[in-house]
């Protein structure tokens, strides 16, 4: 693989795939964390990296270990109607319905919103949105330059106005950490690990994933092993970043407290942080960070949903599905940035178990020999109990069943009670498959005597 594929073009793909990785929620949510977490942010931010950054990781090497070319592939282990179910729900909230809109929301929420007056914000938000969504589709439509476009262009000059910041904050930082908030008071790794849910990176692996394997395929890479070591180069690469980056924020969330009281938002902190450092000119290098971060995030969710849709409906191309995601993506936008993010949440909480579910299978694929009854049964148990817990995080509270996995599962306090039924789920689902393949060789038995 050495000889196909050199270090300067993995170092481009790890790049890439950081750009695409970090997004608005990104910025935002590990900066709010420090905030709230106080002097428990070094714990509360080791729950975020796990979500934030390792299951990510995991998704891109897990998709390159299965040998599979989409994530449809990947989930028909389960069933095949489970795979375009699962694909559909997960391009879709990955895609126009939450995470394309909520980059060009964020970019003008922190980025240009305070530059203009409050009676011309609906008005900005309608251009800026357009505007936005507009260059999205442009680079979009260039799929075949990706790695050039966004690992050799945008990506560094993002991480240099990333970099000043961090650096600034390290060297001159505003206060001392500060006691934490009530949901952080207890459980803090926990709650770190759920607020990881909100970038949505871990459902975006299955996703990326795909661009990074073509990519190093294109460069020659062809055995799986060749794919494998190659893909998680750059995954390292892109993790070390986002790790970084994570823990930097958090330390300025954490430390800006003092100075600039508790805040609503991650972006009120970042603001605050920016002006606090750089006055009038704080507002200006927030605005090309954030703006930064979400073009690149924009243009691979656009070119990940374009190309997956246009192979599942092939009467519509790719070109004219980036033009239907962009339109879309751009009127979604102007729901306010709000109102996305909760809509958001209940999904992501039933998604993301089976996200991480399929991941684990797949990492276990060898291990049961790929038995269908062991994918079965263990995504049928994390469903049920994702189901409820994604109704609650709507506000819907079912009190019996509640009270029922309160008190049966463990970890379903703290967000985790699907761990428990995926384990015993998948248990069953391979006895159940040894015993149906010992029963059906016992009927050919006996039909020859």
């Amino acid at each position: 693989m050495t000889n196909k594929i050199s270090f300067s073009f993995i170092v481009a793909v790890g790049f890439m795939l950081f750009a695409l990785f970090f997004g608005a929620g990104n910025l935002i949510f590990p900066a709010m964390l420090g905030q709230s977490a106080g002097t428990n942010t070094w714990a509360a931010n080791a729950g975020f990296v796990v979500t934030g950054v390792g299951l990510p990781l995991l998704g891109v090497i897990a998709l390159g270990i299965s040998g599979k070319s989409d994530l449809q592939s990947l989930a028909s282990r389960v069933h095949p109607i489970f795979g375009i179910i699962f694909t559909v729900a997960l391009y879709l909230s990955i895609g126009p319905l939450f995470a394309i809109p909520r980059t060009g929301t964020v970019s003008f929420e922190i980025g240009v919103k305070p530059f203009i007056s409050e009676e011309n914000s609906v008005l900005g938000l309608i251009i800026f949105t357009i505007i936005f969504f507009g260059i999205t589709a442009y680079f979009s439509l260039k799929s075949s330059r990706i790695v050039d476009i966004v690992g050799k262009f945008l990506t560094p000059i993002l991480l240099l106005f990333i970099a000043i910041l961090i650096i600034t904050a390290f060297f001159n930082p505003i206060g001392q950490f500060q006691a934490p908030t009530e949901n952080y008071m207890n459980n803090a790794f926990f709650k770190g690990f759920q607020e990881g849910y909100l970038t949505m990176d871990a459902l975006a692996a299955f996703v990326f994933g795909i661009i990074v394997i073509n990519a190093v395929k294109e460069k020659g890479a062809s055995t799986k092993k060749e794919i494998m070591t190659a893909v998680t180069k750059a995954g390292l690469i892109a993790a070390a970043l986002i790790g970084i980056i994570y823990t930097s924020l958090s330390f300025i969330g954490a430390s800006s407290v003092e100075g600039l009281g508790q805040l609503a938002n991650g972006g009120a902190v970042l603001s605050g942080v920016s002006n606090h450092y750089f006055g009038s000119y704080g507002g200006i290098l927030l605005s090309l960070i954030v703006c930064g971060a979400c073009l690149t995030t924009s243009i691979g969710l656009i070119t990940s949903c374009a190309s997956y849709f246009s192979k599942l409906l092939p009467s519509i191309s790719y070109n004219k599905f980036v033009i239907i995601f962009s339109v879309f993506s751009a009127g979604f936008a102007n729901f306010g940035l709000n109102e996305l993010i909760a809509i958001s949440v209940p999904v992501l909480v039933a998604i993301y178990p089976l996200a991480i579910c399929l991941m684990a299978l797949t990492f276990l694929h060898p291990l049961f020999k790929g038995k269908k009854e062991v994918y079965q049964g263990s995504m049928l148990l994390t469903f049920i109990v994702a189901l409820f817990d994604g109704l609650n995080a709507a506000g819907i509270t079912i009190a019996p069943i509640n009270d029922l996995f309160a008190t049966t599962l463990p970890m379903y306090e703290v967000g985790l009670g699907w761990i428990a039924p995926a384990i015993v789920g998948g248990v069953l689902g391979y006895v159940f498959g040894l015993v149906t393949k010992s029963k059906s060789h016992s009927a050919k038995v006996e039909k020859y005597i």
